[in-house]
């Protein structure tokens, strides 16, 4: 009798201790849904550290969000001030907009819903619910998902490791990682504003082409920057045996274009202009019917065979007809790197 009766106590303490622990893996997804059904919107500030190069490079990152469709992504480099871009979507459209360089692509894209974003709170909690299989541990602090990633144009980072603030159920890290489980990328947030209020004009075109957007001064009619000096950058990736079979330099009236010829099985041309080439009254979009690609170092503007972006004061454009997406987001990413002599 008595044993029977501690087995019932021990029972009963169980289910006690059962109630008060840790929520199931199913709550917490559960609790993250209903957190941004309430929610109007957000701000968030955060640093992306990229490690897929010889040097690490750093990036800090301003996300608005408002419900429903409205974001606005800045990505500052510290380093070149003159490549901060900003992603904005509107009731008109995707952007990408680079106002120091008074350049804007318009995208009819599906932007943010069609790849991972992982600086975007909606999108880790997407890919934490789509992906019934995602591991889940508790920390004193944190909820850890580690959970399989959408990025369309790189197989390489198939995962990602997201830290949830316990009390907030706000986002604090993630790690995005390779096919060994080697962070590359790395986005730690330093502040999170849940419902704020938004100006009538935070998200159009025209108030986030202007300096005030950035902080810096942006190209006006008829007044340009100074120019870059232009070192030519070649790119470090080796694709289909291409080597450079021609190298061309043209002075322009606002600066210099080099253009650069690769010959092999999968041949391609690279053009690099210094920015101030680029027209200084250019302030109607341009129009792209492809998508926007991320580099990781900058946000280009894939369209059919040719892909262009802007860093580190720069124009850049590649086209081939031989090289396949993957391919030529593999040769944009490498022109980063050390210069080629």
């Amino acid at each position: 009798m008595k044993k029977r009766y501690w087995l019932w106590i021990v029972a009963s303490l169980m289910l006690v201790l059962s109630a008060c622990g840790e929520k199931s893996k199913e709550d917490v997804v559960q609790s993250l849904q209903k957190k941004l059904e309430e929610m109007s919107g957000y701000k968030t500030e955060a640093t992306m550290t990229l490690k897929t190069g010889e040097e690490e490079q750093k990036y800090k990152i301003d996300v608005w969000h408002k419900k429903k469709d409205y974001y606005r992504v800045l990505l500052n480099n510290e380093q070149d001030e003159k490549n901060s871009q900003i992603i904005l979507k509107n009731e008109d459209g995707v952007y990408v907009l680079t106002p120091a360089l008074n350049k804007s692509f318009k995208f009819q894209s599906d932007w943010p819903n069609n790849s991972s974003q992982p600086y975007l709170y909606n999108s880790l909690v997407a890919d934490v619910v789509k992906d019934q299989d995602a591991s889940f541990e508790t920390t004193e602090t944190y909820y850890v998902f580690e959970t399989k990633t959408n990025y369309q144009n790189s197989k390489n980072l198939p995962y990602q490791e997201i830290y949830f603030d316990k009390k907030s159920l706000t986002p604090v890290m993630v790690k995005v990682l390779d096919k060994d489980r080697k962070p590359l990328v790395e986005v730690e947030f330093s502040s999170f504003e849940l419902n704020p209020k938004f100006s009538d004009d935070a998200f159009t075109t025209e108030k986030n082409m202007t300096s005030g957007a950035l902080g810096i001064p942006v190209m006006a009619d008829g007044v340009e920057n100074e120019p870059t000096p232009f070192t030519v950058l070649y790119p470090e990736a080796s694709v289909g045996n291409a080597e450079l079979d021609e190298q061309k330099e043209i002075d322009m009236e606002n600066g210099k274009r080099v253009i650069l010829s690769f010959k092999g099985d999968k041949s391609y041309t690279l053009i690099q202009e210094s920015w101030t080439s680029y027209p200084a009254s250019a302030t109607v979009p341009v129009e792209v019917s492809g998508e926007i690609v991320d580099l990781g170092f900058t946000m280009g503007a894939l369209s059919g065979t040719t892909l262009e972006w802007s860093h580190e004061g720069m124009n850049f454009y590649l086209a081939s007809e031989d090289l396949t997406k993957e391919e030529m987001i593999q040769v944009a990413q490498s022109v980063q790197g050390k210069v080629v002599k």
